[in-house]
């Protein structure tokens, strides 16, 4: 079923980034449409809302009071909850919330000799809007990790989005809303939801930044909005990449491969093991263990579609490829990882060891899964506290400070051609 490639061929390099390449450019009908979309909700506001989500949700409405879900809901919500639901959902969002409170970032100052003082200072957003999927699968752990980062931040207000197909409304996602402190709920979604949160409407407030993920049209619309309003990532398809020495149980590695290869079926799933009886064995669990999967079409097609099993030279090699195709999701099942860990650059998170499935990063680990994709880990992170704090620089500068800079200053603006500039530097010298 999956495709297998061998480093050692000479055309290794173009094979792998035949099975990277992935378009993430905008379909140019989903952006018509989308603009059409965003356009409409900026200019009619609620009534456009409730019209897309009439037709797009089948909800049976004709009011924006029904779409939103009030703060005694969201507690019913959970208190409808079974034990053990809640013990999770809760035990989740305390490790999620101890993880990020250590993302914190504080104000600074320091002064120079002369008396100037220099620094930054960080404040929270007002105001955040997250977005959680709610079509084919409902995402409460996509809560937790939106909502919890704004709220260690200070942010005051958290405004979630959440389509609720023919109305339907699921509880361990309003659970996990009043768990994590946000502080209002509609059910709306597309590109809709997206265009209010960022124009803001009669009922929906404007807010200052986007984040979470979603459809094509989210994606879409996330991409028009941002510079109105601040955006954490336009997501791809999930993805895992395995690096295993093949001391781990090869069942273990198909379910891993399996556990993103379901999200989607263009999501990517891939091995890179130097033991080729290995990856042999993972091949023969996979055929084995698939059937057995409620979303075994999805899986299968994204694994005979994007999925592959590499065998390497060694670690070294399997790390060197690694960093290549910087991975959303990298699991290091070897030995002894801490070894191999200063080799890994590029990953959005990695997984230390045999144990450390990626499923747990997902749910409960504590730091967060919405995760660069696309190879945008090179130079993207994962959503984290700094995403909803911004830093503003600090310049008190003294008397004395004054003479040096207006010097400095003074010679650098007219050397720009910059008269205005110069001159209001050399106002403040003690000799003009």
């Amino acid at each position: 079923m999956l495709r297998r490639l061998d480093s050692r061929a000479a055309e290794f390099r173009s094979q792998l980034q035949d099975l990277l390449a992935f378009e993430t450019s905008q379909d140019p009908e989903v952006d018509a449409r989308v603009a059409a979309i965003l356009d409409d909700v900026k200019h009619r506001g609620d009534a456009a809302l409730i019209e897309y989500t009439q037709r797009f949700d089948g909800v049976d409405t004709n009011s924006m009071a029904q779409l939103e879900i009030t703060q005694e809901q969201l507690q019913e919500a959970f208190e409808r909850l079974l034990p053990q639901q809640k013990d999770a959902l809760q035990a989740a969002a305390a490790r999620v919330r101890r993880y990020h409170e250590h993302q914190k970032a504080s104000s600074w100052q320091y002064t120079d000799e002369d008396g100037t003082l220099l620094g930054q200072q960080v404040t929270p957003l007002d105001r955040v809007g997250i977005y959680v999927p709610g079509g084919k699968a409902s995402y409460p752990s996509s809560v937790l990790m939106n909502a919890i980062p704004a709220h260690v931040a200070g942010v005051p207000e958290i405004i979630m989005v959440v389509p609720t197909p023919r109305g339907e409304r699921n509880d361990l996602v309003l659970a996990a809303a009043y768990i994590a402190g946000v502080t209002r709920v509609f059910t709306l979604g597309g590109a809709q939801a997206v265009g209010a949160l960022a124009y803001g409407t009669q009922t929906v407030p404007q807010v200052d930044k986007i984040t979470g993920p979603g459809n094509a049209y989210v994606a879409a619309a996330k991409r028009r909005v941002f510079g109105i309003v601040g955006i954490d990532m336009v997501a791809g398809p999930s993805e895992i990449l395995v690096i295993c020495d093949g001391s781990t149980d090869p069942d273990w590695i198909a379910m891993d491969l399996f556990s993103q290869a379901e999200h989607d079926e263009i999501a990517q799933a891939i091995l890179l093991c130097p033991d080729a009886a290995f990856i042999e064995q993972v091949a023969a669990s996979i055929e084995r263990q698939l059937p057995e999967m409620p979303r075994a079409d999805i899986i299968r097609a994204s694994l005979t579609g994007r999925g592959a099993l590499i065998q390497v030279k060694d670690l070294q090699e399997a790390c060197d490829i690694a960093n290549w195709i910087a991975p959303e999701h990298l699991e290091l099942s070897v030995e002894h990882p801490q070894i191999w860990l200063p080799e890994l650059k590029h990953a959005g998170a990695i997984f230390l060891g045999k144990f450390t499935s990626e499923a747990l990063g997902d749910y409960c680990a504590g730091p967060n899964h919405v995760l660069p994709t696309a190879r945008t880990a090179r130079f993207a992170s994962p959503l984290g506290v700094y995403d909803f704090q911004k830093r503003t620089s600090l310049i008190q500068v003294s008397a004395a400070g004054a003479q040096t800079l207006g010097r400095i200053a003074s010679t650098l603006a007219h050397g720009e051609g910059l008269q205005a500039h110069a001159r209001s530097a050399e106002y403040r010298l003690d000799e003009k």
